[in-house]
């Protein structure tokens, strides 16, 4: 079990960007994935984008090439970089880890076990 700690969310107008960041307890090690997903009000929760171990990065057809997964040199904090942001970018947004996934489960909420609190993404028009 990991603990994840979520940070850089916020209020922006669209178009413009934000960090968000997710700092595990420890160096994640194995066969791990780092999932980003959100949950707008009235909507249910759904995938962002996803890093993992290999350092290959997935994403939601929404986000692809506006948001990037990273991670951070020694594995203990990974990144999602939002660009032009719009709109219907606003929702809360999570971290979570899971382990052994691939890319039939990646996008799974269910395949994940550990969550970070969740920050609030405000994009006005």
């Amino acid at each position: 079990q990991v603990e994840l700690a979520m940070s850089g969310g916020g209020s922006v107008q669209a178009g413009e960007f934000l960090r968000l960041s997710c700092a595990a307890s420890g160096r994640l090690s194995g066969s791990y994935t780092m999932g980003w997903f959100r949950q707008a009000p009235g909507k249910e929760r759904e995938f962002v984008a996803a890093f993992q171990y290999s350092g290959h990065t997935y994403y939601a057809d929404s986000v692809k090439g506006r948001f990037t997964a990273s991670r951070d040199s020694i594995w203990s904090t990974f990144y999602l970089q939002m660009s032009s942001l719009k709109p219907e970018d606003t929702a809360v947004y999570w971290c979570t880890a899971g382990m052994n996934l691939d890319t039939s489960t990646l996008r799974n909420v269910a395949a994940y076990g550990d969550w970070g609190q969740g920050t609030q993404v405000t994009v006005s028009s």
